[in-house]
């Protein structure tokens, strides 16, 4: 078999492959053979017509047959012999095939692309130092209030916090605007549920009110006729209802899985070991971040389009479920999550899978056996029953070799970050779990 190899450019590469006639025309035989004992044709038993006769009836398919049967066969076997490493799967061409001459193809792919890693040393880490304080753990104990809160009736003006309930219409230049109309639309002033003018607007207001509000959308807002644009808002309160906090009392203890005679302070015990999980978590995201961040600065490299083809469908099919739409059919989903969309980050994955993969194999990093029991431990204590969700990750390799390839992943970021140059940085837990809030502030 001759095999040849070109490269049009960049990583694309197009490998010619010349067949032997005599193995073609075996192929064809065996495939005749194959027609010859199941065919049913008039006036023979079956397995028993002529082969001439089979010839005849399926000569066409079986050398038809015999083709892709040889191609399957010979694509692996070419790219052994040409010693290149395709990234997705090859367009074939077949470009001469007749009866009594060798098969020809061409095999048109794209290769992975070499990677020689710059020094990894660097890298420059700036580690978050957080403590968490009192005054986060006032905070965490306040949200748990809050979120077991309810609402009475109240003939005051609405505040913050407050939860009304409005009818409203905007109207642009006097005209209402499609979508621009609710009735008994309730939510939480300060919550953030609709844009900041109409929350604020109805601060100071009675219930039974009618009054007019200007409100401004953002320009990037999702309607592009409203985007800049002021409109007036009339609105109709309809109540106001003051939150009511619960009291830290035996009942709300027992509800966080505080026992009785714990009290207050083991809340607050509970609730800063949690916390403390959820910096550790952050900082490791932090390190992660940067450190692959900094990998791929370092590292630009060609990308092959057939991986990322690969990847666009998986992120489609993630966000589709985060926003609760993946039962739609695929065609629905593609025009309303098209692949420009996914592009970009898909690049991105691609990417850092083979800088990481590159990694792994200089640093010869292999996966820690007891770091995945922890993460398994650490992944199945958030549910009420964390021996059968261990028990079921580990009945399932394809669940177990999604947990590795994380912790292999916080391997390769541990081994990036302490080949790097690393110093502290101190900041607030706010600064580290929620950095957008904290910038804004």
């Amino acid at each position: 078999m001759e095999v040849h190899v070109e490269s049009p450019g960049g990583l694309h590469r197009q490998m010619r492959v010349r067949v032997p006639a005599e193995r073609v025309a075996k192929a064809v035989d065996e495939r005749l053979k194959r027609y010859a004992s199941r065919a049913k044709l008039p006036g023979f038993r079956p397995g028993k017509a002529p082969r001439k006769v089979v010839e005849q009836q399926f000569g066409e398919a079986a050398r038809i047959d015999a083709i892709s049967d040889i191609v399957q066969q010979t694509y692996p076997e070419a790219i052994s012999q040409a010693g290149v490493n395709p990234a997705g799967q090859p367009k074939i061409d077949i470009t001469a095939e007749k009866t009594g001459e060798a098969l020809e193809y061409v095999a048109h792919f794209e290769v992975y692309p070499e990677i020689k890693l710059q020094a990894l040393e660097a890298l420059k880490i700036e580690k978050p130092v957080v403590e968490v304080s009192e005054a986060d753990i006032d905070k965490l104990v306040e949200n748990l209030r809050k979120a077991r809160r309810e609402f009475a009736v109240v003939e005051r003006a609405a505040a913050a916090g407050d939860r009304v309930k409005i009818d409203f219409l905007g109207k642009l230049d006097g005209e209402a605007f499609a979508g621009g109309e609710g009735k008994d639309v309730s939510f939480e002033i300060g919550a953030s549920q609709f844009l900041p003018d109409l929350e604020n607007g109805v601060v100071g207001h009675r219930a039974g009110e009618q009054f007019i509000v200007d409100v401004r959308f953002p320009a990037d807002y999702r309607a592009e006729n409203l985007r800049g644009r002021t409109a007036q808002f009339e609105v109709n309160l309809k109540s106001v209802e003051e939150a009511k906090l619960p009291e830290i009392d035996a009942e709300f203890l027992k509800s966080h899985g505080v026992e009785d005679g714990g009290g207050v302070a083991a809340l607050r015990a509970k609730c800063k070991a949690a916390l403390e999980k959820e910096r550790d978590k952050g900082v490791q995201n932090r390190l992660k971040a940067q450190a692959l961040d900094q990998l791929l600065a370092a590292n630009p490299i060609e990308v092959p389009d057939a991986l990322i083809q690969q990847e666009i469908p998986r992120m489609r099919q993630e966000a589709a479920a985060r926003m609760n739409v993946a039962k739609l059919d695929a065609d629905r989903l593609k025009e309303m999550l098209p692949d420009a969309v996914f592009e970009p980050q898909a690049r991105r994955r691609v990417s850092l899978g083979l800088l990481i993969g590159e990694v792994i194999k200089s640093r010869q990093i292999k996966l820690d056996p007891a770091r995945l029991d922890k993460a398994l431990d650490n992944m199945a204590a958030d549910y009420e029953q964390p021996d059968q969700v261990k028990a079921f990750y580990r009945a399932r390799p394809d669940l177990m070799q999604g947990l590795g390839a994380m912790v292999l992943e916080d391997q390769v970021v541990d081994a990036l970050v302490a080949g790097g140059t690393v110093s502290d940085k101190s900041m607030t837990l706010d600064e580290l779990l929620n950095p957008q809030a904290a910038a804004k502030a």
